[in-house]
């Protein structure tokens, strides 16, 4: 049998399973390798990690242009790692081997039972298999199905059985005996402990929502990109159904998301039509970056540490320029960053106070326990990502009280989408803790009301 390690982040599941193998090892049972699969961004930490903990275990990092020169070194070795964005490049050779575990890092990365990388990873052949993961579930129950059907194929039912048995029930009628008899059925598999149970000696972590009222000009344009987007959504779900608007729905978010964060990035994206009207009066600035940078003023002075989170690294550019207007030195992590190990030393050891990251690139695998402070610039659907984000710094080996501030634009999207996180809150609760939250999915009258 096969499970889940869901243990909430920060509480060690990598060396719980770098312990696990050298167990396996040291009493003769590995016999054939174990493979560890891991987002890009984390697989050297893995490394560092068995080094550190288990350097007797023989490991080989499958990465980079001249990977193919290590295949020949597979069957000796004791631990391979591999990314998701490699596991299907390389599926001829990796499962040509029968390994003795196959271990998932961060295994929500296999959410969507559709993607190559799911499909890869459910194709190699192994003796057992584990999937670590603080969020195996994040949107919806299908997510849940995949992660089972990689783990113990057959054991939730096909995909269109278990969406009868489960997934309608309980995601469209909010069926609570439903919901029981899956969590009944799941949860000898799927393990979890919480920051509570174990970590007892955390210090406290403090949560403070505030709201950033727009000035005058930034409502105007708001209103403006709103109303032409509410039309446009209510008139493309009105043609096509809402399961077809997917896109439509998402591009007008992303532009009344980007009018919250800041103008400049609408008008970057050539969606600035509205805007070029209003520049002759002047825009000013966006409320929510000058409330940035009032807080991180007076986070300097108090010799803070502060970790800035933004999905959009277009956001984190228009911070950078502020930050540099006022004399400040900071770090920065996105996707394109090429030594990330650098930046994030640069951050840790307090050669700089500022940590900026974008929210993909920054939210998983990282130790930031330097920071006192974290700021989430804008809000995600999906509460378990920014969770993830905010325990980069309160995890073990954190000594010092964590203040986590979420900036929200007032009588806007922003809001909506906080709303809207507690309904996703309230599901994976509900599958991980068997709490009984009544959750609903969400429908197309909650989609029109984002733009309303």
């Amino acid at each position: 049998l096969a499970g889940v390690r869901a243990d909430d982040m920060g509480l060690g599941k990598t060396p719980q399973t770098i312990a696990h193998l050298l167990a396996e090892k040291e009493s003769g049972r590995l016999t054939c390798p174990a493979l560890v699969v891991a987002p890009t961004s984390v697989i050297h930490n893995w490394a560092a990690e068995v080094r550190r903990f288990a350097p007797s275990l023989r490991v080989l990092v499958l990465h980079g242009k001249d990977r193919a020169e290590d295949f020949a070194r597979i069957a000796q070795s004791d631990l391979v790692i591999t990314s998701y964005a490699l596991l299907p490049r390389d599926e001829d050779v990796l499962r040509s081997q029968h390994w003795h575990y196959v271990v998932l890092d961060e295994a929500q990365n296999i959410k969507n039972a559709k993607t190559k990388a799911a499909i890869s990873a459910c194709a190699l052949e192994s003796d057992h298999r584990l999937c670590l993961s603080g969020t195996p579930l994040e949107n919806n129950l299908g997510e849940l199905w995949s992660l089972f059907r990689f783990l113990m194929p057959g054991f939730l039912g096909d995909e269109q059985k278990f969406k009868v048995a489960y997934r309608t029930p309980i995601e469209t009628h909010g069926d609570g005996e439903r919901a029981m008899m899956l969590v009944q059925r799941v949860r000898p598999f799927l393990l979890r402990r919480t920051k509570d149970q174990v970590a007892s000696e955390l210090p406290p972590k403090t949560e403070v929502v505030r709201e950033v009222e727009f000035q005058a000009s930034q409502r105007d344009l708001y209103e403006t990109v709103r109303a032409a987007m509410d039309k446009r959504v209510r008139d493309e779900i009105g043609k096509v159904g809402l399961a077809k608007s997917r896109i439509v729905v998402l591009d007008a978010l992303l532009k009344l998301r980007q009018v919250c964060c800041d103008p400049r990035l609408v008008s970057a994206r050539g969606g600035g039509s509205a805007l070029a009207k209003m520049e002759d009066g002047g825009i000013e600035q966006s409320a929510k970056l000058a409330t940035l940078m009032e807080m991180i003023e007076e986070l300097m002075t108090e010799r803070r540490h502060v970790l800035v989170f933004s999905q959009f690294t277009s956001m984190l550019e228009l911070i950078e320029l502020e930050l540099s207007a006022r004399g400040y030195r900071w770090a920065k992590l996105t996707g394109e960053t090429v030594d990330r190990q650098a930046e994030v030393e640069k951050f840790q050891s307090g050669k700089v106070p500022i940590f900026l990251l974008s929210l993909k690139a920054g939210g998983v695998g990282l130790n930031l326990t330097a920071a006192d402070t974290v700021i989430h610039y804008d809000p995600w659907w999906n509460p378990a990502a920014e969770n993830q984000a905010t325990d980069r710094a309160h995890r073990i080996g954190q000594d010092k009280p964590i203040f986590v501030y979420k900036l929200v634009a007032a009588n806007s999207v922003e809001q909506k989408i906080v709303e809207l996180q507690k309904k996703k809150g309230d599901l994976a609760a509900m599958m991980l803790e068997g709490a009984d939250t009544g959750w609903k999915a969400l429908t197309s009258d909650d989609l029109v009301s984002l733009f309303s």
